[in-house]
């Protein structure tokens, strides 16, 4: 096709006798700026296009992929890419071995009855806390301590954290729930991370890690959030037994009815199917030392990447 330009269409023009310029110069001003507004929304749409795409990249929903019964899922990311961070899913090997922990968002009279099957089984567990329950439920932590357990930092306020980008507001959300869970129970809080809802970027995990924090997902959890569809004994013992996989990273929800109602009956099942409860420690402890190695990019350089 061959290509006209404006100026061609003036000098034709030219060449037309008693050619009406007033009216025509409105009409070729007009076309040409039809053509300059286009072209820059389109150039506008394909930055927005390319924005969005590198937002999806630079931030993630943490999520599983399952195979057969009884082995162990995949994730977003693999372990081995998790462990420049300092993240885990899932612990490695074949032991028959369950890291049991519980996201604590607010108390409603689950967590006691949770608290007593584990101490039955004398079964450790990480409870991740956010703001709200170290303000609302102290004395339930004191017991978290008092039994062995550890308590893990889940943020105070539970936001995105993956639309955090700046280390101060990172922190910031860290640190006031370790301040409060210190004044709370004169200890410290174990430097375990788990991001809200699982919402995470690569930045997100250099922050954690450049904190002192090991950040952790999961291998195993089901729906039992939402208080007003609780899952029933059968749906839940499907879930937690039939997926249950060495190594596991079981996340439950310390506000969950069904939860309290099953523990017991849930930690005799895993037990006679040949699992033990190990703490989040041993794994961290598997990771020490092999971070110092990799651990040569900034949260500033992984921005510029």
């Amino acid at each position: 096709m061959k290509t006209i330009y404006v100026k061609d269409i003036f000098q034709r023009a030219s060449q037309i006798r008693n050619f009406n310029w007033r009216k025509a110069v409105p009409t070729f001003l007009f076309l040409g700026a039809m053509f300059f507004l286009g072209r820059s929304v389109g150039e506008f749409m394909e930055e927005l296009q390319q924005a969005s795409a590198s937002s999806v990249q630079e931030s993630e929903n943490w999520g599983l992929g399952f195979g057969s019964e009884g082995e162990k899922p995949t994730g977003n990311t693999t372990a081995a890419e998790l462990k420049k961070y300092s993240a885990y899913f899932c612990g490695e090997g074949d032991e028959k071995v369950i890291y049991l922990t519980f996201d604590c968002g607010y108390e409603n009279g689950n967590t006691e009855p949770i608290l007593d099957a584990l101490k039955k089984h004398n079964a450790p567990a990480t409870f991740f806390v956010v703001g709200h329950f170290l303000e609302s439920a102290p004395d339930i932590v004191k017991r978290m301590v008092a039994d062995g357990h550890t308590v893990g930092n889940h943020t105070y306020h539970h936001p995105d954290m993956s639309q955090i980008s700046d280390m101060a507001s990172f922190q910031k959300e860290m640190d006031e729930v370790a301040s409060l869970f210190k004044e709370i129970t004169a200890t410290e809080l174990a430097m375990y991370y788990r991001p809200p809802q699982g919402k995470y970027s690569t930045v997100n995990l250099q922050m954690a890690k450049e904190l002192g924090y090991s950040t952790f997902f999961w291998s195993l959890a089901y729906v039992d959030w939402n208080q007003d569809d609780q899952p029933s004994h059968e749906e839940a013992f499907k879930k937690l037994t039939g997926r249950i996989h060495p190594g596991a990273i079981v996340l439950l929800h310390s506000t969950s009815k069904t939860n309290g109602d099953i523990m017991d009956e849930l930690l005799t099942k895993w037990e006679e199917m040949g699992y033990s409860f190990r703490p989040l420690s041993d794994l961290t402890a598997e990771n020490r030392g092999i971070n110092d190695k990799t651990d040569k990019g900034s949260v500033e350089e992984m921005k510029r990447k």
